[in-house]
């Protein structure tokens, strides 16, 4: 017997359901390491944003605040972003907003009570060395600056080549796409600090590494 069109158009959205189901069941699913990829990354700028809040009281360079400006604007919206990713999948989202604010603390020299993981993740600084940050005024605030933020660059690259070096991680197209930018925007910036910081003069900075 022949079809009618109706029973044509039904056969038709059980194929395209089918199809889509299959799609999805293909689409790779994020991992342990990639929750935990974003969950640290989330405080690794936030410690970026805390040192970069420092910069408008202690040098009048308009190079390295122009460079705390771009850190932030692109490290808020990508907290954001890290954040939104980790509520959509029902995954724990550290509060970051604490971390910046104790850690922007520094500033104020009051250390006592200030609570920090004993395991700080790459390229982190400790409360001491941020406090030793904070403690710095006009170029040698910009030299240690540079190299503490270069230095903090450098982890977060590190914490890229980990995750993507764990069988199976990144698979899902925004965890990869993430983490590719990340790598490619940090290692420009290293590029550009590094240059500032040669241009401060031989000496670089005092560094307490």
């Amino acid at each position: 017997m022949k079809k009618s069109f109706r029973d044509r158009q039904f056969v038709v959205a059980l194929a395209l359901i089918a199809a889509a189901s299959a799609s999805a069941q293909d689409a790779p699913r994020y991992t342990v390491a990639d929750v935990r990829f974003m969950q640290g990354m989330i405080g690794h700028h936030a410690q970026a944003l805390a040192m970069t809040a420092l910069i408008p009281d202690r040098t009048t360079r308009q190079d390295i605040r122009l460079l705390g400006q771009r850190i932030q604007v692109s490290q808020k919206d990508e907290i954001a972003m890290m954040k939104q990713w980790l509520k959509d999948r029902h995954q724990r989202v550290p509060a970051s907003g604490a971390l910046h604010d104790q850690q922007a603390a520094a500033g104020h020299m009051d250390m006592r009570g200030m609570a920090m993981s004993d395991t700080l993740m790459p390229g982190m600084l400790t409360t001491e060395q941020l406090a030793a940050l904070a403690r710095t005024n006009g170029d040698e605030f910009a030299k240690l600056f540079l190299t503490d933020m270069i230095h903090h660059h450098e982890g977060a690259l590190v914490m890229v080549a980990s995750l993507l070096g764990t069988t199976g991680s990144a698979q899902e197209a925004e965890v990869f796409r993430f983490a590719s930018e990340v790598d490619s925007d940090q290692r420009a910036e290293i590029a550009r600090m590094s240059a500032l910081l040669a241009a401060l003069g031989p000496a670089g900075a005092k560094s307490h590494r």
